[in-house]
């Protein structure tokens, strides 16, 4: 969006213009300040410019307005006296104007007010003179108060003139977060919120009412205007339920679209609904980009981590509006990259959500033994992990878990008054049976999944805690004598959850030939998500497919020096009561993952002795298989 603020010198340009770039969150140029030298000096002489004289500060105005075009937009104020001097700055079709007009007496009267200008004001007549008065934009008195003139200006960009960048359907709390982010940004936003009779009245235009400093977003409730209103080709970001809504909005969409145009999933879907999708707005010539967004409420407002799949040519129509929200990594790079083709977006941030899973539920494992194992206070938790924190092991989850042990209502820790009963939203559950599909080991995350399962059947839970007469034994040992090994053990239990996650990306990209590029996911996955931390930044930097996730500098490390500790932890916690799913299936996993020798040869010999499935024998290279009659 590309605005100029015309009009002779002292009708307010400069005024308008920078309060229409802090509403419209569009940079502010004055074009005074693109005057080279010899032109200031010669006006502050008096002396008034000639068409030879404008011609490289033109130019000049031009190159910068092109530029800011690329970059989202622009708020110029510029004199533009002559035809010929506006039609030198017309870089594109949609520049919209805005004509200062204003009695001689007041201008007057204003210039001789303005201190420290090299343009004198007698010079205003040569100005007037010099204006040619253009048929089109838009002319706005300045016989009123600077906020007046504001309003009407608004009021004409809205409704006249504007077309949207962008498209929100859906005003829940990430939609809503996501469209205020882009407008924040610069990029005008058009919201739409679905009209359903006493539930969902006016939801976009609330919105609106509730941020009324941004001017650059408008509220629908009906598709088709919603529609109308967004530039050609049309971007449109969906922030609505997964499954049965996304496949609805779509066929609603689709009647009403043109070739070309771009829709976003932006929600939590299925990988392979995702995959069905672009294959089905593909054969329609329409673009459909199936895109993870990570960092909840707080994210989507001042930085998600976002991740697209799908349609290429259609990442490339909004990569610049994405870069803009997304978050930036330490390099100041945007936390977004085009992920690869079909549903890999969703498919990635699926199991982004399982490494989640198993983060917080070894956290929760800490906090339990911690607290009723060793009988540390919920200050003295927060203590241990806000001190882990400031090293190498630095996390959004360790940084959150931190602060919800000092979290008081009323004086009470708020921690103890929630239900101890874990929800879901299934993509945990689908990384399990993606797992499954591909013959993934994937026991740690798993256990996650299943962790949450368990804690579901509270009044179960209680009526065996009494059956089996089962309380936690506290830990006789001293908690400075065990506090360098709870620091190892969870150290090297995050290792555990993020090779299994990186394992399963791994296989399936490499089974769909998604040749999807892993430290550039690792590396949008170090800031704006909930898995952020300084483990993902060294995946970012050492990750290689050369090279074995466990074999990464940083990572060898850990695996080595860890291994007895995460054991004896597990061991520890296990005899005194506490169940340790996560932490538990990460030892079983990793022993199993460096065990030259392992148990299955016995697996091998019961299913040829039961099912005659046969076997591979050790002393023999060849491969052959064998059967032996047992009985």
């Amino acid at each position: 969006m590309l605005i100029i603020v015309t009009g002779v010198s002292g009708t307010g340009k400069t005024t308008l213009g920078t309060a229409l770039s802090e509403r419209l969150h569009l940079p502010f140029f004055d074009a005074d300040h693109f005057h080279p030298k010899e032109n200031i000096d010669k006006m502050s002489q008096g002396f008034p410019l000639n068409d030879e004289d404008r011609q490289p500060w033109l130019k000049a105005l031009a190159a910068q307005l092109r530029e800011s075009e690329l970059s989202g937009g622009a708020v110029l104020a510029c004199s533009s006296l002559k035809e010929s001097y506006r039609k030198e700055l017309s870089v594109d079709d949609n520049l919209r104007w805005i004509h200062l007009k204003g009695d001689r007496d007041l201008i007057w009267a204003r210039m001789q007010a303005r201190q420290n200008h090299y343009m004198k004001a007698g010079m205003l007549d040569s100005q007037i003179a010099t204006w040619e008065e253009p048929s089109y934009g838009y002319h706005l008195s300045i016989d009123q108060s600077p906020e007046e003139m504001l309003d009407e200006a608004l009021d004409y960009l809205k409704k006249e003139s504007m077309k949207m960048k962008m498209g929100v359907i859906g005003m829940g709390v990430m939609g809503k977060s996501l469209a205020l982010n882009l407008a924040e940004k610069g990029v005008p936003v058009s919201l739409y919120n679905r009209f359903v009779k006493g539930q969902e009245e006016g939801v976009a235009q609330q919105v609106l009412d509730e941020n009324p400093d941004f001017a650059n977003m408008q509220a629908f409730e009906d598709l088709k205007l919603f529609l109308d209103s967004l530039e050609k080709p049309r971007k449109i970001l969906m922030m609505i339920p997964a499954g049965e809504a996304i496949d609805a909005q779509l066929d609603s969409l689709i009647p009403l679209l043109d070739a070309g145009d771009l829709v976003i999933d932006g929600g939590n879907s299925f990988y392979k609904d995702s995959e069905r999708r672009v294959a089905r707005m593909d054969q329609l010539n329409l673009r459909f980009l199936p895109m993870g967004v990570s960092g909840g409420e707080e994210g989507a407002r001042k930085g998600p981590s976002i991740m697209p799949g799908g349609n290429a040519e259609g990442y490339e129509m909004v990569a610049d509006f994405l870069g803009r929200i997304s978050a930036k990594d330490k390099e100041g790079r945007p936390c977004v990259t085009y992920v690869g083709p079909g549903g890999s977006g969703h498919f990635i941030k699926m199991v982004h959500n399982s490494i989640e899973y198993g983060e917080m539920q070894v956290l929760a494992e800490l906090v339990h033994l911690l607290r009723f194992g060793f009988g540390c206070s919920p200050e003295q938790v927060s203590g241990i992990f806000s001190d882990w924190g400031k090293g190498e092991l630095k996390s959004y989850l360790l940084e959150i878990t931190t602060d919800i042990l000092l979290f008081k209502e009323d004086g009470e820790l708020l921690l103890d008054k929630i239900l101890d009963q874990a929800g879901q939203k299934g993509t945990g559950a689908w990384s399990l049976t993606t797992a499954l599909e591909y013959g993934v080991p994937y026991s740690p995350l798993a256990e996650a999944v299943n962790a949450r399962g368990v804690s579901g059947g509270k009044e179960l839970r209680r009526a065996f805690s009494k059956t089996f007469e089962h309380s936690f034994i506290p830990v006789q040992a001293s908690l400075e004598s065990w506090l360098p090994k709870l620091k190892s053990a969870y150290a090297l239990a995050r290792v555990i959850n993020h090779e299994v996650g990186f394992g399963l990306m791994k296989t399936v990209s490499d089974s769909k030939n998604w040749n999807l590029n892993f430290n550039e996911i690792a590396r949008i996955w170090t800031n704006g998500c909930i898995i952020r931390s300084g483990l993902m930044e060294n995946i970012s930097v050492h990750y290689s497919p050369s090279l074995e996730f466990f074999e990464m500098p940083g990572v060898k490390e850990q695996v080595i020096s860890g291994r007895k500790d995460l054991a004896e932890l597990v061991g520890l916690g296990i005899a005194h009561g506490f169940a340790m799913p996560v932490m538990s299936a990460g030892i079983n996993y990793l022993l199993g993952r460096i065990t030259a020798e392992s148990s299955a040869s016995v697996i091998q010999a019961q299913r040829d002795y039961f099912g005659a499935h046969t076997y591979q024998r050790k002393d023999d290279p060849s491969g052959k298989f064998y059967h032996t009659k047992w009985t």
